[in-house]
């Protein structure tokens, strides 16, 4: 059975003072798939993420989430943002709480949710990646690794129906990349839709079900890992894999 397109984006635009930063993207992200995006710095990858959580306003085009406009001018974009969880490579962790206070505080004061329940969500999160003897501790005591594991979790906790992952491994030293690859492709056999940026290309390869290359704020190629990897149809793909080390 053909699994439910979960978010689309159609002709959509974005400019930053007069510059063209996302020119006609056209994505469509079904549910259970994991779809990874590959570019050049600065090519407006980060840009597209943030858009497709509502934290940028899109010029042109429409973005729906599972039938409903993701505008962040509209009234329901807090509830929207609560189904699409995002991982940023800087963490956002609040510094003066604990790491179980980090991962409880949305769902406690977003949703609602009794502290006891949340609690105990976030210990059986911190559980699992490795993380229970932290819970205590502040965020300036971790590790970078361990800081972005924390971060999934935080968004993992908000239950969202897509979890967009954007460059999580860019601020960490190389030894902690993999620890915080692990805990994604994890997640990805588990059967959770992410949308990923990354310049990790092994770990694109692993973890996509398809992928996106993209350069100058448009899409360039798109296909399954084999197809992008092995056999690039463009000369711009091809040349940025030349420059990628694997």
């Amino acid at each position: 059975m053909d699994k439910r397109e979960l978010l689309s984006a159609e002709h959509v635009y974005k400019y930053f003072d007069g510059t063209p930063i996302l020119q006609d993207i056209n994505l469509k992200i079904k549910s259970g798939e994991v779809v990874v995006i590959i570019g050049p710095s600065g090519c407006g990858k980060s840009t597209l993420l943030r858009c497709l959580n509502g934290l940028e306003k899109i010029a042109e085009g429409k973005i729906e989430l599972d039938g409903d406009m993701v505008d962040p001018a509209s009234k329901e974009i807090c509830r929207l943002r609560e189904r699409i969880g995002m991982v940023f490579q800087s963490y956002e962790l609040f510094p003066h709480k604990t790491i179980l206070d980090n991962i409880t505080l949305a769902p406690i004061k977003v949703q609602k949710r009794k502290r006891t329940e949340a609690e105990e969500e976030a210990l059986k999160l911190l559980e699992r990646i490795g993380l229970s003897a932290h819970k205590d501790k502040r965020p300036s005591q971790l590790s970078g690794g361990q800081k972005q594991r924390v971060a999934i979790a935080r968004a993992l906790i908000m239950h969202p129906e897509l979890l967009l992952l954007d460059e999580i491994t860019a601020a960490l030293d190389p030894e902690m990349v993999r620890e915080v690859l692990e805990v994604v492709l994890d997640l990805a056999k588990e059967g959770r839709t992410m949308l990923i940026v990354t310049h990790e290309m092994a770990f694109a390869r692993a973890v996509a079900d398809r992928i996106i290359f993209m350069d100058e704020g448009r899409i360039i190629e798109e296909g399954t890992p084999e197809r992008i990897f092995e056999a690039p149809e463009t000369e711009r793909l091809q040349r940025f894999l030349d420059n990628m080390s694997f």
